[in-house]
């Protein structure tokens, strides 16, 4: 049967944009970023984890009508497509300081929870992302 999860997705609406948050504020790197003319395969990861990407795809055709990309789209900006993940870190009050004087916009400080310490952000689309410090 299966053993791995190799690549999750979430929706963007600006590629570059994409880049420019994940890469350049969050410090993930581009795993893959490929013109396959009918969509551009855009993928990041934690750097020195080349186990699992995340897709970065524009709704759009040729999985979708113009017409549902557009609702999807809206749908991003709202942060309602369920499009979230979870990053963890070694300790993340550092991590949260770090990426807040980078411009980063959070929803919740970092919080003790039974897990450990987390805490909650968007990126320039209204996606949901957590990362956390787990309990050691």
């Amino acid at each position: 049967m299966f053993n791995a999860i190799t690549h999750s997705q979430i929706f963007v609406l600006d590629q570059d944009e994409a880049l420019d948050f994940y890469v350049g504020k969050l410090g993930l790197e581009v795993a893959e970023d490929v013109d396959l003319g009918f969509m551009r395969w855009l993928t990041v990861r934690v750097p020195g984890h080349p186990d699992r990407e995340i897709l970065l795809e524009r709704p759009g055709p040729p999985s979708m009508s113009q017409e549902t990309a557009e609702q999807i789209r809206e749908l991003v900006t709202k942060g309602a497509t369920g499009g979230w993940f979870i990053l963890t870190t070694d300790d993340c009050r550092k991590t949260y300081e770090t990426l807040l004087a980078r411009g980063v916009e959070f929803t919740e400080e970092p919080t003790e929870r039974p897990y450990g310490i987390d805490c909650g952000l968007r990126d320039p689309f209204g996606n949901r992302l957590r990362f956390t410090q787990p309990k050691s």
